[in-house]
Order: C-alpha cells, then structure tokens, then sequence
C-alpha cells in the first residue's frame, strides 16, 4: 500500500510539473510580434523601406546631381534637383512617426504615400523659399572674391545659413505631423529653434555628421542613411512635438 501511495503521488506530482510547464511554455497569439527581437525587426523594415522609397522619390533628382558638374554656376540646377526632397523628406518623417511597433501589422509604403500626398505642397511651401535662399548664400560664398565685401561678411553668411537649416529642420517636424498654415509653421520653426535648444543642438550634429560624410567620404552614403538620420531628428524633437501638439493644437 505504501508503495503504491508512494507511485501515485509520484505520477500525480509529474503530471503537475508536465502541466506547469506546459502552462509556461504556452505562447499566445496576442503576445506574438511584441518582443524586444520583434521590435527591432519592425522598426528595421520600416527603416529599409521607407530609405527605399525616399531614394526612389528623390532618385530624378539624384540623377540630375550626379550629371552636373561640381562648378559654382551649376547650383541653380541644383538646387532645382533638390527640390523633391522636401516632400520626399516629410514623408519618410510621417511614416516613421506613424511606424507600427507590432510585426504583424507593418504597412511603411502604405504609411508612406499618406504622408507624401498630404504633405507634398505644405512641405514644398516652406522648401522651396529655404532652398532658393541657401542658393544665394551659397552662390555668394563661393564668388565671394568678386563682391568687394570684407571678410567677416563671409563668416555672417555662413552662420545664417546654417540657422537656416537648422529652422528648416524644426519646420519639417511641424509640416510632417501638423497642419499648420506656412506662416504658423515659420513662426513657429523660429520659435522652437532657440526654445528647444537640445532639439536644436541635435539638428546641428546631424548637420555636421552628414556634412563630414559628404565631404570626407561620399555623398551617395548620405542618402543611404537619410531615414536613421530622420529617425534621429524624430527621436530629439519630441519636445517639439509635444509642445505644439499640447498648446498650440485645437
């Protein structure tokens, strides 16, 4: 009798671990795709494609730039080249803001073409001006010698235009997720430019980290990197996000 008491609970406590571990090892279809592997995975085929789709925008542009010579007197035709990548731009913005983090649900082309056919004009509005005024800047910077103007006027002119930019970079936050009027978006990309200086300060790094690949390696490695750059200024300008979001949205 004993040994049989003995066998019984024996089997009966085996049967017990056998169903706890059952239990454990049970997966659930609501938890799949919610791991830190599948976040990444996610969040990495989003990067991959929207990359492809900003470089198949902007790809005329790119061809332009890539048959113009490196000569001063082409930089209005370049700057025509460069006009596609504000929209192209503010898409990939949209699509990385509005990124599923669940693996099961990743539409990023989807998401994309949304946020390029409804941010294209906003973001052509303020592109547009910006890249026509960095032009000039540019164009007289590099025929500086034959304005006659003093030195220090060349050094004031390439701080505006890196404030330029930086504005521009707060600009293609507020234009990607708001709907702002051009002039609330200027306004604003002014204000937030010297109220939210980290966001600011990493525009600036982004800036001088594309500048030094550009010209110590190769442009081309720019424009493969241009989505985690733009997933950069994302991640930094959540204050600016959060701030027009909470007071200057109805």
């Amino acid at each position: 009798m004993t040994t049989a008491s003995t066998t019984s609970g024996t089997s009966a406590r085996t049967t017990s671990a056998r169903t706890s571990t059952a239990r454990t090892t049970t997966i659930h279809p609501a938890d799949f795709g919610t791991g830190y592997l599948s976040r990444a995975a996610a969040l990495l085929h989003t990067l991959l494609t929207v990359e492809a789709l900003l470089l198949a925008t902007t790809a005329p542009g790119l061809l332009g730039l890539l048959l113009l010579g490196p000569s001063p007197a082409n930089l209005p035709l370049a700057a025509l080249c460069l006009l596609p990548l504000g929209p192209a731009a503010s898409a990939a913005v949209y699509a990385l803001h509005h990124r599923s983090r669940d693996l099961t649900d990743l539409h990023p082309a989807r998401v994309y073409r949304r946020g390029l056919r409804l941010n294209s004009l906003a973001a052509l509005r303020l592109w547009a001006p910006l890249l026509a005024w960095l032009t000039v800047i540019a164009f007289t910077l590099t025929h500086f010698t034959a304005t006659g103007l003093p030195r220090w006027w060349a050094a004031l002119l390439a701080v505006i235009g890196v404030a330029s930019l930086l504005w521009g970079a707060h600009a293609l936050l507020l234009t990607s997720l708001f709907t702002f009027r051009s002039r609330d978006t200027a306004s604003l990309a002014a204000y937030f430019l010297l109220r939210h200086r980290r966001t600011t300060l990493a525009a600036a790094s982004l800036l001088v980290l594309t500048g030094a690949m550009t010209a110590l390696l190769t442009e081309a490695l720019s424009a493969l990197l241009a989505a985690p750059s733009l997933l950069s200024l994302l991640y930094a300008g959540r204050p600016v996000i959060v701030e027009a979001e909470e007071d200057f949205t109805p």
